[in-house]
């Protein structure tokens, strides 16, 4: 690590393809948006010798336009891979987007990475929604550690910021989040700011001197070795109490100088097993400087103290037909395990997929093995079929570097997969078998879409298409109800990049319209009707009567429909046509256009005609009988009911269940989740919560989750179906 006696940079540069697993590290960024993750990494590039200044690449090709680097920053939207070479390591970096609407991207940049880097802006502080990744990252014991940035502005206070991690991410153990260095200020400036422009580090004592724009190492003066004392002395226990070696402690207590070598031994291994979580500085590298500050700290704890993929235990393996499979973990030489975590379309090469190798080696031009879960609640089919591989390729901005292999623990990218999707795995054709797929959100917030023209409309099917294959957090739903396409999403960004996606990606021009929920319709009391068709201009004529009475049924009957004509009123053969006839007109509705559901229909009389009676005839007399009963009737509007399950901090509680109220909910009961949290349970008519998704990041501070799942059909409040049945007859 940067605190390592005589550390040095090593060699440096882009990565190439890795020879072993053990000289790859994988890591990824989290931080909410504008902690500065895109800024961090640019910095780690540059120091890296990646770049040779800020946008360029090594060899002078543009790694993006500026202005597309000052809108990726200000809207981040979508997992990013930049390797880079360090010290002999390849270590492939996963920026992640900071906005809750895309973390699925994050949850995909969680499943390809070994270890992350928590970035936390000095003036903004941690989020909600920080707090939960890191108890996710808790909950598989995957290592953190934690990058304290925005060091150059005014509200900056690194020592106050250490603090509050410690509080948030330290709750079980508080001296398991601790400082690895301090910053050094200069002189104050004109608003009396004293800007950062070193560290020294709290186990070597030494001074890593920035000032310059190169790290330039040296000894602290004799009144900064006092400043550090109490920190080093924390930090020294801290690593000590998570050493493996238990007389350490007792031997330190007891006045032994523990040498350097042995504290940073234990430091990196406590850190690689996840139960030390050590917070650093960062600041980008000035104008015309070759690094950031902290930037090479950074990177050597990256190689020193993050695990290699030889230690991350592998997702289960099966068959695709579902039988157990045992893999080695992180073999190269092993059977081929790798997936997709991230699919993209590229306007010149056409599928771009980024894939995480897990056992064995991937290689250009071989066949492989595609298999799918499915997700077929979310428009993704299942795949179960053999594709080619094209090229290889690590990515660096607009760039793509050829790759000659892909070993077990690295990632690539590979284009014309052309079936694959994310969450696919690829294995060998003769050896098929899929991985247990990762958490996905549940998309829930609808967005209801229709094609602009009639160009449009021979484009949307494919445009819908390729853009849940890239995104599984998207469900397709073609909602047979309301005859509405519906693109569920995670909020309200989300929908807006699906919308510029389809427009400026896949040439599809949509209009967003209301969100319909699919309402139905009963009787509330018993009812009769009686249909009389009859018409007679030239030729055959048309005869058909008969009469039926209506009756309610208990919720999720369905329509029964019974026959009690005796005496052959109605021939035996056109009871099956009154009968279509009824259910034909109850799909319609009788009163606001609704299906009409949980009713019986009796037939208890009719008349025919030797000539003019007909199958055409009895359908309709069917369909007057079952409106004129409705006329004379009560008919109730059933409205979907959702089952809510809402996680929210005990802090939030009494907010949510109030807007449960507010939406015409009803609390059925709460429980203590542990943790601070709270899971409260409500049923909520769905007309309620188009956009609960929104309203409830907002009201938790981006701190809930919910759940929902359809309960029932139940009436409508009699003020809310009268104004339906408003809005209904004016439409028509």
């Amino acid at each position: 690590m940067g605190d390592k006696a005589n550390a040095h940079p090593g060699a440096a540069g882009r990565a190439t393809a890795a020879d072993h697993p053990a000289s790859v590290r994988n890591v990824v960024l989290v931080g909410h948006s504008g902690s500065g993750k895109t800024t961090l990494v640019e910095a780690l590039a540059l120091t890296a010798g990646a770049v040779n200044r800020a946008g360029r690449v090594e060899d002078g090709g543009t790694v993006s336009d500026y202005d597309e680097i000052e809108h990726r920053q200000q809207r981040s939207v979508q997992l990013s891979l930049v390797p880079v070479d360090w010290d002999g390591y390849k270590i492939n970096i996963l920026d992640t987007p900071g906005y809750a609407d895309f973390v699925g991207e994050l949850r995909a940049g969680l499943r390809a990475a070994d270890a992350a880097l928590f970035v936390v802006s000095a003036s903004d502080g941690v989020d909600g929604s920080t707090r939960m990744v890191w108890e996710e990252c808790a909950a598989v014991g995957m290592p953190r550690a934690i990058v304290i940035t925005h060091l150059e502005s005014a509200r900056s206070d690194f020592d106050e910021m250490t603090r509050r991690c410690a509080e948030v991410f330290g709750a079980d153990d508080p001296d398991a989040v601790l400082p690895l260095y301090l910053p050094l200020h200069g002189a104050p400036g004109p608003d009396g700011h004293a800007p950062v422009t070193g560290l020294i580090g709290l186990l070597s004592q030494r001074l890593f001197d920035y000032s310059s724009g190169e790290r330039k190492e040296a000894e602290p003066g004799p009144d900064q070795l006092p400043l550090i004392e109490e920190a080093r002395d924390r930090l020294i226990e801290g690593i000590i109490a998570e050493s493996e070696d238990e007389t350490l402690m007792d031997r330190y207590l007891g006045g032994e100088e523990i040498d350097l070598k042995t504290l940073v031994q234990d430091l990196e291994r406590a850190v690689a097993r996840g139960v030390f979580f050590p917070v650093l500085a960062a600041a980008p590298a000035a104008d015309g400087a070759r690094q950031g500050l902290g930037t090479v700290e950074l990177l050597e704890l990256v190689t020193g103290g993050f695990p290699t993929p030889l230690e991350r235990e592998a997702p289960t393996v099966t068959t695709p037909d579902g039988r157990a499979r045992e893999v080695s973990a992180c073999d190269p030489n092993g059977p081929l395990v790798a997936e997709v975590v991230k699919t993209a379309s590229d306007p010149y090469v056409g599928r771009v997929s980024l894939v995480r190798v897990f056992s064995g080696t991937l290689r250009p031009d071989e066949t492989v093995h595609v298999s799918g879960h499915g997700l077929t609640d979310r428009g993704h089919e299942d795949h179960d079929v053999d594709e080619r591989v094209g090229a290889l390729s690590a990515p660096f901005g607009k760039q793509q570097r050829p790759l000659t292999h892909c070993i077990a623990g690295d990632l690539a990218c590979v284009a014309k997969l052309s079936r694959a999707e994310t969450g696919d795995t690829l294995s060998a054709k003769d050896n098929p078998l899929l991985m247990e797929p990762w958490l996905m959100p549940d998309p829930l917030l609808p967005l209801a879409i229709q094609a602009h023209s009639k160009a449009d409309e021979d484009k949307l099917s494919q445009g819908l298409g390729r853009l849940v294959a890239e995104d599984p957090t998207m469900r397709l739903e073609q909602n047979q109800n309301t005859h509405q396409v519906v693109l569920w999403c995670l909020g309200e960004a989300h929908a807006d990049v699906a919308l510029e996606r389809l427009r400026n990606r896949y040439g599809v021009q949509v209009d967003v319209i209301p969100y319909k929920v699919s309402l139905r319709e009963t009787f509330a009391d018993r009812a009769a009707g009686r249909g009389r068709h009859v018409k007679q201009s030239g030729g055959h004529g048309q005869y058909a009567i008969c009469e039926i009475e209506v009756e309610p049924l208990p919720n999720g009957s369905g329509i029964e429909f019974v026959d009690k004509v005796v005496g052959g009123a109605v021939p035996r053969q056109f009871i099956p046509s009154v009968e279509k006839g009824v259910r034909a007109q109850a799909a319609k509705g009788v009163a606001a256009g609704h299906p009409l559901n949980d009713i019986r229909i009796t037939l208890l009389d009719g008349k025919a005609h030797s000539v003019d009676s007909s199958d055409a005839a009895f359908q309709t007399a069917g369909a007057l009988a079952l409106r004129e009963a409705a006329a004379d009737a009560r008919i109730h509007l059933l409205e979907p009911v959702a089952e809510v399950t809402v996680m929210v901090g005990d802090d939030y509680v009494g907010a949510v269940m109030s807007d449960l109220s507010g939406r015409r909910g009803r609390v059925v009961g709460t429980e203590q989740a542990g943790g601070g949290r709270t899971l409260v349970r409500a049923e909520v008519p769905e007309i309620e919560i188009g956009r609960y998704a929104v309203d409830l990041r907002s009201l938790s501070h981006g701190t809930a989750r919910f759940s929902r799942s359809y309960a029932r059909h139940e009436p409508m409040p009699p003020q809310i179906a009268e104004r339906i049945r408003e809005q209904a007859r004016d439409a028509s």
